[in-house]
């Protein structure tokens, strides 16, 4: 059926969806002439109009012929002045630009974006928020620019905002980023459902590229999509304090309304499970109940990766010492709560009141540089070596690692002396490094052969779910915030 519709179907929609942004392009080139950050005109003139009717047309007989027959609408979307901002969710796939498309609300976007020939030209149309990741102040500026525009009393035109801030397989929503929340203004929740009985659809980490979901989406006769607009919610004074909150309580009535769970996972908690370090965490890793507990204290991520060496010199000092909480939250500037406590228990492995502030220095590490798995174990060895090289045992070589990788057992002792080749009893960072360098895949090989081995041999295979978004986070598998923290030793 595939290779039918991949010689007949396939090419001719491809073939259509490319005439329709060939048309649209000139449209779009001369209506988004001028200044991007000027105000628009109001009303608008007759000719706009005109155009924004045609690249309606345009987009929606290209999704006509992509097999998006028949768009279902619920509810009635807000007028700009109701609502200046839209909130989508689950975030699943490039198809959820359909309702961009539709109702030609702005959106925030990679400013890379705009240089595309021709996609670029249609997207400046519709003015969106362009966010740029090489300036670091970006992300203030993108916040600013949002609040102007959705409290210019519906001057600008609707800024639809995707607040997951990735895509999901849609089996839960994850924490909503609090971006389309600071302004605190009334926004319009907007949920998507695909009730395709085939999900080809569906695009994140894990399954099909984005080429192929494409290929297979055109591929099939008929695609379906529901766009249903909530009531508009509106904030209460608490909510317009606490954009977390907001943003929470928004998500609670999408969930309710797509009938699905929340998890209070993130997409920074999704980007360290899947890092390409040379340390893949395993799915037992108790870092991502770190990662969450170090949100739940309110502690922004710039502040945490600056602050790693002043805790990596002062746990130095202590050389192991053990750490009361109330010198804990001194050392991270904190007042001490119960979110404080449950952190200082991960690492409180015999329970006795106190903790190695050396075991958080790598743990955050991790979480603030998932990738660069050197580093991490650069800063180890200053915590952990004897002060006159720099040397470890395989003790701390696995006190070291089992933080890294948040587990509460592992064997290092074929590592250790694979990296000891003069048999000292100590390594170096240097020589750790060296190894690491010769043998990339060290960790598959040494750390967790079984693991690798019972997975792809020993174990059934999981039922199949929908293609990506970290199985083992769903709310069954990770309840977060609703069972008590795990040790990492226990």
């Amino acid at each position: 059926m595939v290779a039918a519709m991949t010689l007949t179907l396939f090419p001719i929609r491809l073939l259509v969806a490319a005439v329709m942004m060939l048309l649209a392009w000139p449209l779009a080139l001369v209506a988004s002439l001028g200044s991007a950050e000027r105000e628009p005109e109001q009303p608008l003139a007759l000719w706009r109009r005109v155009v924004d009717v045609l690249l309606k047309a345009i987009m929606r007989t290209m999704w006509f012929a992509g097999g998006f027959h028949r768009v279902a609408v619920k509810g009635r979307q807000a007028l700009p002045a109701e609502a200046a901002i839209l909130t989508l969710a689950p975030h699943s796939s490039y198809f959820d630009a359909i309702p961009v498309t539709m109702t030609m609300s702005s959106i925030v976007m990679k400013a890379e974006s705009r240089d595309i020939p021709i996609w670029g030209t249609l997207i400046k149309y519709i003015r969106p928020v362009f966010v740029s990741r090489m300036d670091q102040d970006s992300r203030r500026k993108t916040v600013e620019v949002i609040k102007r525009r959705a409290q210019s009393s519906g001057k600008w035109p609707q800024i639809m905002i995707f607040p997951e801030g990735t895509c999901t397989n849609r089996t839960c929503l994850i924490t909503f980023k609090p971006g389309a929340f600071i302004p605190g203004v009334p926004v319009q929740p907007v949920v998507l459902r695909y009730p395709n009985k085939l999900d080809t659809i569906t695009w994140t980490w894990q399954g099909p590229g984005a080429l192929k979901i494409l290929w297979l989406t055109l591929c099939q006769f008929h695609n379906q999509v529901e766009i249903e607009f909530l009531p508009v919610y509106t904030p209460s004074e608490e909510e317009k304090q606490d954009p977390t909150l907001y943003a929470s309580n928004v998500r609670h009535v999408m969930a309710e309304a797509l009938g699905v769970s929340v998890t209070d996972y993130t997409f920074e908690d999704c980007q360290l499970a899947l890092a390409e370090g040379q340390l893949r965490l395993p799915a037992d890793t108790c870092l991502l109940e770190f990662a969450r507990l170090v949100r739940g204290l309110g502690l922004k991520p710039e502040k945490l990766e600056r602050d790693l060496d002043r805790h990596a010199d002062s746990a130095r000092m202590k050389q192991g010492g053990s750490l009361t909480l109330p010198k804990f939250a001194a050392q991270l500037e904190v007042p001490e709560s119960q979110a404080l406590e449950d952190l200082f228990a991960l690492f409180d492995e015999r329970g006795g009141g106190e903790m190695d502030m050396r075991e958080y220095v790598v743990a955050l590490s991790v979480v603030c540089r998932p990738s660069q798995t050197l580093d991490t174990i650069r800063l180890a060895f200053k915590m952990y070596g004897s002060q006159e090289d720099g040397s470890i045992d395989e003790h701390s070589l696995s006190s070291i690692l089992k933080t890294a990788l948040g587990v509460a057992e592992l064997t290092v002792t074929d590592l250790f002396r694979a990296i000891d080749q003069e048999e000292k009893g100590r390594i170096t960072f240097a020589d750790f490094e060296r190894f690491a360098e010769a043998y990339p895949d060290f960790a598959e090989e040494y750390l967790y052969p079984e693991q690798t081995h019972s997975q792809s041999c020993a174990q059934t295979p999981p039922a199949p779910t929908p293609n990506g978004f970290c199985a083992d986070f769903s709310p069954e598998n990770s309840a977060a915030g609703t069972e008590p923290f795990r040790k990492k030793l226990d």
